[in-house]
């Protein structure tokens, strides 16, 4: 192996691969980066056996291919600390199998293991494919990857659901005291319903991969899911569970409806949050006539209460929530107004956005966006989005 190639060209690929690569790992080889050179490409694999990301970047020459694996810290330190705009001669040596780095008056030597030693994902027959835009797939990401499990015992919930149908693209995320959902209308090549949990790892860098604009093909496997975009190709294990059945948890029959504004209510409940019980988080709400009372209090006697004005002309009713899981609900859906559906003091609430008032809309980005991915097609979507929250309530 022996190419040049620009400090940028090769940073940008170097960072995204690396951040997959743990600092903890049982073998020598995950603690590198396999670097793949062919015709005029360089390709950067990082993987902790779980989650594989590819980047690809152009060589400004390309004397000799091949591939080798170099410690990923190491490499991405050396590349970041480099002049901008500088170019890079990397080249490895026969004899010792050292890898060479040289740029201006700079010189450094890093030890490489074999690429036949770095693990790779192997294919699998694919189930089916999802090409989808990137902006509306991150934001439905950022909808509802707030409410994923962290760590939990119930291994399951510690993932995205990402269900697949004919006229639509799903994601569903829960730890078991709330629960976020979000649809994206669309038209999928799908004969039936399909379903996989992605891990929560797999979820946050496929986030970080998504942009603005283009599209990314989606492939579920039955092990695996692989995430294709021109620059990245990221695939990651699939958690082997069985998902809660979703529709079972959302409310039904709710009677009483309160609207309000989310930023309004969202600035209350996070004045009211620092006074309450920093283990439980806990805040009482009582909705009577048109406004809606926040009480909050500590074990050191310290109260908080705000009232806002809302839309609801329903019995007076008192419950209590976690203002943490309101916080987050009321962030995501900031700019617009926000509906709860409520029904009595022991049922969970829904809360959904109040369809051209802004909240839980994409932006005009993301109406772009959509315009182009219905030229496709393949897929027909657009930037209209139907999120909907469900939180449990808590004894107070």
């Amino acid at each position: 192996m022996h190419i040049v190639i620009s400090r940028e060209a090769l940073l940008k690929p170097l960072t995204m691969v690396s951040s997959v690569v743990e600092r903890r790992h049982t073998l020598p080889v995950l603690a590198n980066v396999l670097l793949s050179v062919e015709k005029d490409q360089l390709s950067v694999t990082g993987t902790d056996m779980e989650v594989e990301l590819v980047g690809r970047t152009e060589a400004d020459k390309v004397n000799e291919t091949g591939a080798v694996t170099v410690p990923a810290r190491k490499f991405l330190d050396i590349t970041r600390s480099l002049a901008e705009g500088a170019m890079i001669e990397i080249q490895l040596a026969e004899k010792d199998n050292k890898l060479t780095l040289k740029s201006d008056r700079s010189r450094y030597t890093l030890a490489t293991l074999p690429a036949d030693e770095f693990p790779l994902v192997e294919d699998e027959p694919n189930t089916f494919s999802v090409t989808v835009d990137q902006a509306l797939l991150d934001a439905l990401l950022e909808k509802t990857g707030f409410s994923m499990a962290q760590q939990d015992v119930r291994y399951y919930l510690n993932g995205m659901l990402f269900e697949a149908a004919s006229d639509y693209l799903r994601v569903v995320a829960t730890d078991g005291h709330r629960l976020a959902m979000d649809t994206l209308k669309m038209e999928n090549k799908v004969s039936e319903v399909q379903r996989l949990i992605l891990p929560r790892k797999g979820v946050l860098e496929l986030g970080k991969l998504l942009g603005e604009s283009g599209e990314i093909t989606l492939t579920f496997g039955k092990n695996h899911i692989r995430a294709q975009m021109p620059e990245f190709t990221f695939t990651s294990k699939l958690v082997d569970g069985q998902f809660p059945a979703y529709e079972r948890v959302l409310p039904k029959g709710g009677d009483k409806e309160v609207v309000g504004d989310c930023d309004q209510l969202r600035q209350a409940f996070t004045r009211a949050a620092i006074l309450s019980n920093e283990k439980y988080h806990g805040v009482r709400l009582i909705l009577s006539g048109g406004e809606l009372q926040i009480r909050a209090n500590n074990p050191e006697q310290e109260e908080a209460e705000e009232v806002v004005a809302v839309e609801y002309s329903g019995d007076d009713i008192e419950m209590g929530f976690n203002v943490s899981y309101l916080i987050d609900v009321l962030t995501t859906l900031s700019g617009g107004k926000a509906r709860i559906t409520l029904s009595n003091p022991d049922s969970s609430a829904l809360i959904e956005p109040v369809p051209g008032s802004g909240g839980g809309k994409a932006s005009s980005e993301d109406d772009e966006a959509a315009e182009k991915a219905e030229k496709d097609k393949s897929t027909e979507a657009t930037a209209e989005t139907e999120p909907k929250y469900v939180i449990m309530p808590m004894k107070l």
